[in-house]
């Protein structure tokens, strides 16, 4: 099995190096991830400007063919597909996010986007989310189980998979909730502050507010309560 691995905070992430290193069990592993930075990206792919796919020398991980690539998420899964991996790629795994990709916001992520790249050409794809400064010790205890049932399910070809890590320990979590929806509000809610600067200038600051709960059977209260979410997206284009 062929396994593509990608993320939006870059090649250098600690958490895009640990799901490579988790992904080996299920396969041969190739990392495609962007050079830099890339949140908030969604599925924004390149059109215009030349593309340069690198061969990641350092990589931590023995045995992980690694590249960096001057492009976002989404162009990572494509290059990565029809350039790269030799043959056939049989899973996307896209992650692991630095902080939770949950309801509304999966429309801005560009670690969701990358998996919708990947539904959108075919290949079974699987978007992995963890807290925000939360070790690894959730993951770790978890995520060859999580892959091991997902791999078994049925999803259908418009479908990603849409896994998120509470924080805490792994004593912590309270089990593994399936079929979450996703919550019909944004987690990172953006209050914006305005500032008049001067006549012709306004200064905006966004003020991060977080909820404390969310509606009965969603991706958001889940993981407020200290669950493993794990939700069926459905992506824009079949």
């Amino acid at each position: 099995m062929r396994i593509l691995v990608t993320n939006d905070d870059g090649i250098k992430c600690p958490h895009v190096i640990k799901l490579a290193e988790l992904a080996m069990e299920f396969g041969e592993v190739w990392v495609v991830a962007p050079e830099k930075e890339c949140s908030a990206m969604s599925h924004r792919v390149t059109v215009s400007n030349e593309l340069v796919l690198k061969r990641e020398a350092d990589f931590p991980i023995k045995g992980v063919h690694a590249y960096c690539l001057n492009g976002t998420p989404a162009d990572c899964v494509k290059v990565g597909i029809q350039c790269l991996v030799p043959g056939k790629t049989d899973l996307v795994f896209s992650g692991m996010n630095v902080g939770y990709n949950l309801s509304r916001d999966v429309a801005y992520s560009g670690t969701f986007g990358a998996a919708a790249e990947g539904a959108m050409r075919g290949v079974r794809s699987i978007a992995w989310s963890l807290a925000k400064g939360a070790d690894f010790q959730v993951p770790e205890a978890y995520f060859h189980e999580i892959t091991r049932m997902l791999l078994k399910k049925e999803i259908g070809p418009d479908e990603i998979w849409n896994v998120n890590f509470p924080g805490g320990s792994a004593d912590d979590v309270k089990g593994i909730l399936f079929n979450r929806s996703l919550a019909p509000q944004e987690y990172y809610f953006h209050h914006y502050e305005r500032e008049q600067i001067s006549d012709d200038e306004i200064r905006i600051n966004a003020v991060y507010r977080y909820p404390e709960t969310g509606p009965e059977g969603s991706d958001l209260q889940a993981v407020l309560d200290g669950y493993i979410s794990i939700g069926r997206v459905k992506n824009l284009v079949p």
